[in-house]
């Protein structure tokens, strides 16, 4: 038989640590001078006081629904779609993974957004922070820009569905038709573009299901299933025809003029 070893532990030691602990860290504390942070809410001497805390609480809600603008106003919506179609049609389950497929569509939604976002910068955030414009200008000369290229991608049948809902009368030129109806109306156009290319996407890799699925069934093999063997045949036609590319290529030209 093996000896076993047996180790017994003071059950004074955890206290006397925690003693010495609280004891010192007032003296490294005071050592190492710790920075504090502090809240509270003073008067105001200037009025400028009160518009930098009232610019900084605007920046705060700004950067909360961030994420929501990032949805609403860009192609995010498109990329991420069409993506998410290309994992689901290979029935790769999580391969590429979910950060991936975010962080691809991430990315080219900032490819495709560049000379909307140059535009903002050289028209409204450069002259607001060289004080030529004011804050009420500056978001108007931001909001333009985005307007545009809502607008290039908006259909027709979705903006006018809206304008029907919204406004009474109907729109002479694009400058009155108002951004919260057009947001709504560029999401739909959105959505319905994007499951399109979908189902241009999910043909090919369809055929092939249908193709080994009909082979199993004649050769009398109907307990297999058909994904299994299907999958490496959709991997190896992605592959060949650089289905990435394709896809990426095609997701980019779509927002051409």
């Amino acid at each position: 038989m093996m000896p076993r070893l047996h180790f017994t532990l003071p059950t004074v030691w955890p206290p006397v640590v925690l003693c010495i602990l609280f004891l010192a860290w007032p003296q490294e504390a005071a050592a190492i001078g710790l920075p504090t942070i502090s809240f509270g809410v003073d008067d105001a001497n200037t009025p400028g006081e009160v518009s930098n805390a009232l610019q900084v609480l605007f920046v705060l809600t700004i950067l909360s629904v961030a994420p929501a603008i990032l949805l609403m106003t860009t192609c995010f919506t498109r990329i991420v779609i069409v993506l998410g179609f290309v994992r689901q049609a290979m029935g790769t389950q999580n391969m590429p993974p979910t950060q991936v497929v975010l962080g691809l569509s991430l990315f080219l939604s900032f490819f495709v957004m560049s000379p909307t976002i140059n535009r903002i910068n050289e028209e409204a955030l450069q002259p607001y922070l060289n004080e030529q414009l004011d804050q009420p200008a500056a978001l108007e000369k931001a909001l333009a820009p985005m307007r545009d290229f809502m607008f290039s991608q908006v259909r027709e049948a979705e903006l006018s569905l809206l304008t029907e809902i919204t406004m009474d009368a109907e729109p002479l030129a694009p400058e009155d038709v108002p951004t919260m109806t057009l947001i709504p109306a560029f999401m739909l156009s959105e959505l319905k573009r994007a499951f399109q290319m979908g189902f241009m996407i999910y043909i090919p890799f369809l055929v092939i299901d249908m193709v080994v699925a009909s082979v199993l069934m004649s050769m009398g093999m109907m307990m297999l299933p058909p994904v299994i063997i299907s999958m490496p045949f959709k991997l190896l036609l992605f592959v060949l025809v650089d289905g990435w590319s394709l896809v990426v290529g095609s997701l980019i030209k779509s927002f051409g003029p």
